[in-house]
């Protein structure tokens, strides 16, 4: 996962420079009005590896083929779908809304196109996906991680050989990558899964309880789409490219730090589903508890030295920074510290069902984003005002999942903001106690500094972590396992 968060930020950066400050803005944005469309996969994402998972904890193996090959029915209805959307919709707002140079707008076609056909061969990857995730097959996903960087690598060198328009070459060496990984999965799981080999089959009770339980996460998975995109296009429009290729500068570096707890809760959320289909609620909860306390503390360790040294990090790693990178990245990776409490949250909502409710609510919190940032941006606000509305109301969803999953299986929330949210506020504020002190020392910024004060927050994290973060039942298994790790490298 390091090699994966180091190539990725390389590879950012190699992009950049080639491609411009321009160019770079456009990929995102442009890019981004077909992902508008991923709502739909996305859903179908998660009803996939629900019943997935409830077919695997009840052992009825007929049932699971059976369902694996209506999905693959309901997501071929969907890329149709999908393609007639993005070609007369999506189009029409590419030609007649966006900012785009008219110099790069032939450019910007060739990145629209590209970016449906990655967007639907994608599509085909997620059924496969779902049924890894439900196997808790984790393993093959750091493979084809590194062959995915290593591809991408070669995108960066491709780009710096050509003397072909290197916008609409990285679009098309994006989508040859695509399909190149989603031929490896389908391959993978065609060999280990039985119930992966596609046969037609129709039947109409199915179909209305996938498709039942995905109308409402639809408009949840849509909520959280036209909050991410929409404010990229929203900057497009009252602002510029440069604006949008800081956006993505920020995005690719919260994405690369969230990869590792993203493939954490991976591995957990199945496990949370099995458990709640064998009546298991109790250690479930346990399970959202640990899941939910972790994923923060990681998150927490991984992100301390880009707040604490934005701007020098930045400037080593990109050679032309944009305009309002630095608070555009703090801000995205403030947000995800606040969103990583959520995903077990989730999880066990939608492993009810029940899910009607808890998606008209958080969707519409959600939602609330894009008219609350159009409102402060009409009124004259600076662009990261967009980021200040996403994270207070990232906090509003947050206390509105624990109040529901009370109500839904008498989850016990308050212990949750006592023994997750409290505990880790703890942790964070003795965390960066002794590298803000160091700060406000007045050391001149550079590699001195940034050496001192990531390392004393590391330290003073892991500290804190041990100490206050984690409880003693935790504390013993953590030193079983180190005790362990250490007598095996000895007799080794």
């Amino acid at each position: 996962m390091l090699l994966m968060m180091a190539v990725s930020l390389y590879t950012v950066r190699i992009v950049l420079d080639t491609l411009g400050v321009i160019d770079y803005g456009l990929y995102n944005v442009v890019g981004g009005v077909v992902i508008m469309f991923s709502f739909l996969s996305g859903t179908m994402s998660s009803a996939s590896q629900r019943f997935f998972s409830l077919e695997l904890g009840r052992k009825n193996f007929v049932a699971l083929r059976r369902v694996f090959s209506m999905t693959m029915i309901i997501y071929g209805i969907l890329s149709l779908f999908i393609l007639i959307l993005a070609e007369t919709v999506g189009l029409w707002f590419l030609n007649n809304k966006m900012v785009i140079p008219p110099n790069r707008l032939e450019a910007a076609h060739w990145v629209y196109q590209c970016s449906i056909l990655t967007f639907m061969v994608s599509m085909f990857t997620i059924p496969y996906n779902a049924m890894i995730v439900a196997r808790e097959r984790m393993g093959i996903y750091a493979y084809v991680s590194i062959l995915e960087a290593i591809l991408k690598l070669f995108i960066v060198y491709a780009l710096l050989l050509s003397s072909f328009d290197k916008l609409k070459l990285y679009a098309v060496l994006l989508l040859v990558v695509t399909a190149v990984i989603t031929l490896i999965y389908r391959i993978y799981s065609l060999r280990n899964f039985k119930e992966c080999r596609f046969s037609f089959y129709w039947n109409n009770a199915l179909f209305k309880e996938i498709t039942a339980y995905s109308g409402w996460n639809l408009f949840g998975s849509f909520a959280a789409i036209l909050r991410t995109q929409g404010v990229n296009i929203l900057l497009n429009l009252f602002f510029a490219a440069t604006i949008n290729a800081a956006w993505g500068i920020a995005a690719q570096v919260n994405s690369a730090i969230t990869q590792f707890v993203s493939n954490f809760t991976k591995a957990v959320n199945p496990q949370i589903t099995k458990y709640y289909a064998s009546g298991e609620v109790d250690k479930m909860s346990k399970l959202v508890f640990q899941s939910s306390k972790f994923s923060y503390l990681l998150l927490l360790i991984l992100s301390m030295p880009l707040l604490l040294e934005t701007e020098f990090i930045l400037s080593i790693w990109l050679t032309e920074v944009p305009p309002y990178v630095v608070v555009f990245t703090r801000l995205v990776i403030i947000n995800a510290l606040v969103e990583s409490f959520s995903p077990s949250l989730i999880t066990a909502a939608l492993s009810t069902g029940r899910v009607r409710r808890y998606q008209l609510i958080i969707g519409s919190t959600v939602m609330l984003t894009l008219p609350i940032s159009y409102l402060f941006l009409k009124l004259g606000h600076a662009p990261q005002v967009t980021f200040y509305v996403t994270i207070l109301l990232s906090l509003v969803n947050l206390f509105a999942r624990l109040k529901m999953l009370n109500v839904m299986i008498n989850f016990p929330s308050v212990t949750f903001l006592y023994e997750v949210i409290g505990i880790s506020a703890i942790v964070t504020a003795c965390a960066y106690l002794v590298p803000c002190m160091i700060i406000m020392f007045d050391i001149d910024s550079g590699l001195l500094r940034t050496i001192i004060t990531c390392g004393s927050g590391f330290l003073t994290a892991l500290f804190f972590i041990y100490t206050v973060g984690l409880s003693k039942e935790e504390r013993q298994f953590l030193n079983s396992v180190l005790l362990n790790k250490i007598s095996l490298i000895k007799t080794k």
